[in-house]
């Protein structure tokens, strides 16, 4: 059994790939230039800039100029929700959101609440799928936004989002997916998935942590968040960091290949079967058993706390997604959502696996668990 630390924390954040980081070293160096200075010394960063974004682009099937970068995923959320809210008619104030959506998502809906606004939370099934049809109940004369996640990052779970994108185009209705764990794991073409916008994060594909993006379907108006000098189209003041787009760019230009989800997906499977032959009854998945990520694995310890066994598995990096408060555990509030029984919630371990993980892991964290789990 191996004692060198084992990552299998992917969802929450990725390492630097190695070509990313080639990829951006010239601009830590020589190509220091304002893109925006209009001089010899921005002509590089302008040039990196441009292809970045149509990088980017490419991957969604999008065309560059509807690509917004930003700071990240939580940006992008909220140039998206309260950039669509600040930018409506007077009397369009209702949004339609999910039960399960990152605090990205849902702690700017709660703002709009503050402001008077109304949200509509959608409830979901045992695995995490939302109905479209409850989407289509929702629907009000003031609905302006209805914001559902690609792919849960707890769970995995992957939502219809060509059904409910088709039930927001009949109602006219702006829609938009927050795609930062499904980015580069499955496909994400933003026609095939019906959506107007869509979020990116960096760090969850290979990227640097501090660059996103935002793709805003051409026409679609927003108010910024940061209001300035007119960079990125006038959607986002601020001076562009070639050095961050370039890494984004190049990361997404990889994870245009899908094939290596293969062997993760394989590896996965492979996890998850070992599990249950070692534990029987006494493991339970939690999320759809098809309609899922290829790398996540959310798997619960009956009657157990997930925390507890994280603890005593040293040196893996894993995560429970529970809250602790006052030293009192909590269940995730998406496993509450999808009302998984408590005891069986609150053994919950999200194991997410990555370009790096390998067989040898897998089986060396089985073997840890077997000493510590009866």
């Amino acid at each position: 059994m191996t004692t060198r630390p084992i990552y299998l924390d992917y969802n929450a954040s990725t390492p630097v790939d190695s070509v990313v980081a080639a990829a951006m070293r010239p601009f830590l160096d020589e190509a220091f230039g304002n893109p925006s200075s209009g001089h010899w010394a921005s002509a590089p960063a302008k040039a990196a800039l441009d292809q970045a974004r149509a990088q980017v682009a490419a991957l969604l099937g999008a065309a560059p100029e509807e690509i917004v970068f930003t700071s990240g995923g939580s940006e992008a959320n909220n140039l998206t929700i309260k950039g669509t809210y600040f930018a409506a008619k007077p009397g369009r104030a209702h949004i339609i959101t999910s039960s399960i959506e990152h605090p990205a998502v849902l702690g700017p809906c709660r703002f709009i609440e503050r402001l008077g606004g109304s949200v509509t939370y959608l409830r979901v099934d045992r695995t995490g799928l939302i109905d479209p049809a409850d989407v289509r109940r929702a629907i009000t004369p003031q609905t302006l936004l209805i914001s559902i996640m690609h792919a849960n990052n707890e769970v995995g779970t992957v939502q219809p989002l060509a059904e409910i994108g088709a039930i927001a185009r009949q109602h006219g209705i702006r829609f938009h997916t927050d795609a930062a764990q499904s980015v580069g794991k499955i496909p994400t073409k933003v026609d095939e998935l019906g959506v107007d916008v869509l979020t990116i994060a960096g760090h969850k594909l290979y990227a640097p942590k501090g660059v996103g993006a935002l793709y805003v379907r051409r026409g679609l108006e927003l108010e910024p968040l940061i209001h300035g000098a007119g960079h990125e189209l006038g959607r986002r003041a601020g001076t562009e960091s070639a050095l961050l787009a370039v890494g984004l760019g190049m990361a997404c230009t990889m994870a245009a290949d899908l094939a290596p989800m293969n062997r993760i997906q394989a590896l996965r499977d492979r996890f998850w079967q070992a599990l249950q032959d070692r534990f029987g009854e006494g493991v339970a998945l939690n999320g759809h058993p098809s309609r899922r990520l290829p790398n996540t694995l959310n798997v619960s310890f009956v009657g157990r706390i997930g925390a507890d066994i994280l603890g005593q598995l040293h040196d893996v990096a894993a995560s429970t997604g529970s809250a602790c408060h006052s030293g009192q555990i909590e269940l995730s509030p998406v496993l509450a959502a999808m009302r998984v029984p408590e005891r069986i919630g609150m053994g919950a371990i999200r194991f997410s696996l990555g370009r790096h993980t390998t067989s040898t892991e897998i089986d060396d964290v089985v073997a840890r668990l077997s000493t510590i789990v009866p």
